[in-house]
């Protein structure tokens, strides 16, 4: 490091765990200001060791959010439904209905790891908490690290060198939803490896969700039976983190090691629910 860097002093901040497996809030800093060099490292370590940061006390616009953002990495644009606020890189995730009044519904409610349809599949969500009801609304998290550790010795060595197709198409299918052919031209089918090594940590995840489809080289509906049986096993309480949003709160969680969903555990036909999303694109699993 360069004698100009390490004069630069670092900001002041502290990092709280939040439950005794993983997760932890950051309190102290002002995201709206440039991180410099040692605070930016020091917040990407905590993320690495933690793999969810809560950003307390931030008030950030959309702009801002994405100036933040691009501090760990490039952007990844939206596929094209998501694409709400006008702006590619920032989805708007809303329960709002076309006339700006709750719908009664709440999307995301699967496990799931962003853009895992992807080449390079999202290193991180960031998540700003813009509207959020006076209770509920929860974003759960498992920790696919600890799941993969926990399985048998042999059946985690049944497991490596599988590689799993992640379509965006398919993940529709499942919901009875035909994805239209630009969205399907924008992103096709992806195979990625079932246990990913984390390019940072070293250590193995499953790498699975929603938007994993089968097992490739094995017929579809074994494929998703394994499948299922691992994420049923991944999302036990013992391996889970569920975020209680408070105003103001900005999540940073790592999508290389992690699932989540969306709780609708509020009233959302009454409670609007709006959030600001920006993922950084990661690199390929292998």
């Amino acid at each position: 490091m360069s004698a100009t860097l390490e004069a630069r002093p670092a900001a002041a901040f502290t990092v709280n765990p939040l439950s005794p497996l993983f997760a932890a809030e950051v309190v102290g800093l002002d995201l709206r200001q440039p991180l410099d060099p040692v605070t930016k490292q020091a917040v990407y370590d905590a993320f690495v060791r933690y793999h969810v940061l809560c950003f307390r006390d931030q008030a950030l616009s959309q702009d801002e959010q994405i100036a933040f953002s691009i501090q760990f990495g490039s952007l990844e644009r939206h596929i094209a439904r998501n694409r709400s606020s006008g702006n590619p890189l920032v989805h708007i995730v809303s329960n709002l209905g076309a006339d700006g009044k709750p719908s009664g519904k709440v999307g995301s409610q699967t496990w799931h790891s962003d853009k895992s349809f992807r080449p390079e599949p999202s290193l991180a969500t960031i998540l700003h908490a813009v509207t959020m009801p006076p209770q509920g609304g929860d974003t759960c998290f498992a920790d696919m690290e600890s799941a993969y550790a926990a399985l048998p010795a042999e059946r985690r060595a049944e497991l490596d060198g599988l590689r799993v197709i992640h379509s965006w198409e398919l993940s529709l299918a499942k919901k009875g939803i035909q994805a239209p052919p630009e969205e399907i031209a924008d992103a096709p089918p992806m195979a990625h490896p079932l246990v990913r090594i984390h390019p940072d940590s070293g250590r193995k995840s499953l790498f699975m969700g929603e938007h994993a489809s089968h097992i490739e080289g094995r017929p579809m509906a074994e494929g998703r039976a394994l499948l299922a049986e691992l994420e049923a096993f991944a999302t036990q309480d013992r391996f889970l983190y569920r975020h209680t949003w408070r105003a103001g709160d900005m999540l940073m969680w790592d999508n290389r090691c992690l699932l989540h969903r969306a709780d609708a555990n509020f009233d959302a036909a009454l409670h609007p629910r709006v959030l600001h999303r920006t993922c950084l694109r990661g690199t390929s699993p292998g």
